[in-house]
């Protein structure tokens, strides 16, 4: 038995559907991989920053942080004295 237009449009938007649904599915199925993949690389920093600390530890050697803020707080300490001068 043949299908009618009604037939057909119905099985058309079945399918369109049904084509809706697969692609949430693989949408995801991608999101939990790339949620994976962002963990292992947070994973993967934080046993860099620890190796880091180790080997400025064995070397003493001071983090770079805290040379870090010790530049920001003399260029402040600059900017502080050029306002007074004005």
């Amino acid at each position: 038995m043949p299908l009618g237009f009604e037939g057909v449009t119905l099985s058309i938007i079945i399918a369109t559907l049904a084509a809706i649904v697969y692609s949430l599915r693989v949408l995801v199925v991608l999101e939990r991989r790339i949620a994976r993949i962002d963990l292992n690389m947070e994973r993967m920093t934080e046993k860099v920053l620890r190796e880091e600390g180790r080997i400025e530890k064995a070397l003493n050697i001071k983090p770079f942080s805290s040379v870090n803020k010790k530049v920001t707080k003399a260029k402040s300490k600059a900017k502080k004295s050029s306002k007074k001068k004005k």
